[in-house]
């Protein structure tokens, strides 16, 4: 907590920075309400997206991870791809896991490296990684589903070492309603 307003404008600046978009103050505010872990209402289009940066960055400096879920695959996937830049620019790594689009795609999960670019267009800078990989990120985005099942296939292990998330620390729900 005595780390949030110097880490709070640090994203803010970042944001400024590399993607051009600079928090509103009620924006700021938003973040705070979510790492406090309070419930933020905000309408489509008034930047959730941006407001989330804040506190993912403020409780990912603990080292423990930090994670953002929804319940939209898109969002999942989306969502660390706009805002990896900022991340990226504190030193901080973000990373993607979503449902399996084919039978064939072992690792369904994505970690941003700026140098990386297998000409995929939609993942230009996310290179594949196993689950443990992603969750071993500052920042872990997710579907509500992938995480939960990850959990329960982490309980039913026989060899602690086949689990792919490590302790649990900080989470932000998106669309909690749903």
């Amino acid at each position: 907590d005595d780390l949030l307003p110097e880490a709070f404008a640090a994203v803010r600046e970042a944001a400024k920075r590399t993607i051009g978009q600079r928090h509103f103050d009620v924006q700021l505010i938003g973040g705070v309400v979510l790492h406090q872990g309070k419930i933020a209402e905000m309408k489509t289009g008034e930047g959730k997206t941006l407001v989330a940066t804040c506190p993912l960055y403020l409780n990912s400096l603990t080292g423990r991870g930090a994670h953002l879920i929804t319940v939209n695959d898109y969002l999942a996937r989306r969502d660390p791809y706009w805002m990896a830049p900022i991340y990226h620019a504190l030193g901080i790594t973000v990373a993607s896991i979503y449902p399996q689009q084919t039978p064939d795609e072992h690792t369904p999960a994505r970690l941003y490296d700026p140098d990386f670019n297998d000409g995929e267009a939609h993942w230009k800078h996310f290179r594949r990684v196993s689950r443990r990989e992603a969750y071993g990120a500052d920042i872990t985005y997710g579907t509500s589903s992938e995480f939960g099942f990850d959990y329960l296939r982490d309980n039913m292990v026989i060899d602690l070492n086949q689990c792919v998330q490590r302790q649990l620390n900080f989470a932000i729900v998106d669309e909690v309603d749903n």
